[in-house]
């Protein structure tokens, strides 16, 4: 059975498949990233993790995969298959494709960027299925974004297309590990909301989750934390809805999944801003934390429908 291999490199785990042609989950596995041992030794891992369903795909389906495809975090060339940096990692400008080519014997990989590449499978087999044009929006640690046109991922002209979380909405506020101040992802991530709720409940070790809680409970402090960030969300999602016009706006992330808490209030904060612009509909992500592994398999049929025949 044609098959490829498929992996989504995060900060704490691996999540990999060895995916079929109609997109069907063969078999899936996870494994931890291990980055208190260093970028070498991540790396390392993924050769590893990516050659050992290498063989198993051989023994299981009587052929070795056509292709792999992998979705990394940080800073990404695409172009020339290169993990450029990533903070979380520790790793600078380290050769992921040739390295994974050479481990599974000459096959083609595809490198994508984490959020580009779950947006890519949101858009064509998730949430987005059927849109044009979306935004994909994951509220996690951070905040980014995947702009999806005609079933591609934009990635811009520097593969900087998306960054959402570095959209000033609140000048002169906190200070975001970009360099600037008052940055949407220091008010709005999963993060942000933590922090703010921990501050506001007294509970250090209060998050996101708790706070959402909290609202649906009736807590009148964590109904401030919540619609404060809400309101900044709001502020970030109309000034790309104007610039880019989606049909669909995707939100994904950890924070989504307090479902209506979030959708009902969000829906309205946003319908109240747009004035000329056109409203998108604003949906949940459908396929939780299997899109970026997902999306690497797509990502690996893609490079294989664009190959020329020898």
């Amino acid at each position: 059975m044609k098959h490829v291999i498929a992996l989504d490199v995060g900060g704490t785990g691996i999540k990999a498949a060895l995916i079929g042609a109609d997109g069907t989950l063969l078999h899936e596995a996870r494994r931890a990233t291990g980055r208190e041992r260093g970028p070498e030794a991540v790396v390392e891992t993924i050769l590893d993790f990516a050659a050992e369903l290498l063989d198993l795909g051989r023994e299981r389906f009587g052929v070795p995969a056509s292709a792999a495809g992998v979705a990394v975090p940080g800073i990404v060339d695409a172009e020339r298959g290169i993990a450029v940096y990533a903070a979380n990692l520790g790793w600078r400008d380290v050769p992921m494709r040739d390295l994974l080519t050479g481990r599974l014997g000459g096959i083609p990989v595809a490198l994508g960027h984490d959020v580009r590449t779950g947006g890519l499978a949101e858009g064509r087999i998730g949430a987005g299925l059927g849109a044009e044009r979306f935004l994909f929006v994951p509220l996690g640690t951070g905040i980014a974004g995947a702009i999806g046109i005609a079933g591609r991922i934009e990635a811009g002209a520097h593969g900087y297309a998306g960054e959402i979380g570095h959209i000033v909405v609140r000048p002169g506020g906190p200070a975001c590990g970009c360099g600037q101040h008052g940055c949407l992802e220091t008010l709005a991530s999963a993060s942000a909301v933590s922090r703010a709720w921990a501050a506001a409940s007294g509970d250090p070790d209060a998050d996101a989750a708790d706070c959402a809680k909290a609202v649906e409970s009736g807590d009148a402090a964590a109904r401030a934390v919540w619609l404060a960030a809400i309101d900044a969300l709001a502020d970030g999602l109309v000034t790309a809805i104007t610039l880019l016009d989606p049909s669909t706006l995707i939100i994904g992330g950890g924070l989504a999944e307090a479902g209506e808490t979030l959708f009902t209030p969000l829906r309205t904060a946003v319908e109240e801003r747009v004035t000329f612009q056109r409203l998108p509909e604003i949906v949940p992500a459908a396929l939780g934390d299997t899109a970026g592994c997902l999306g690497a398999g797509l990502l690996a049929w893609d490079l294989l429908a664009t190959e020329v025949p020898a």
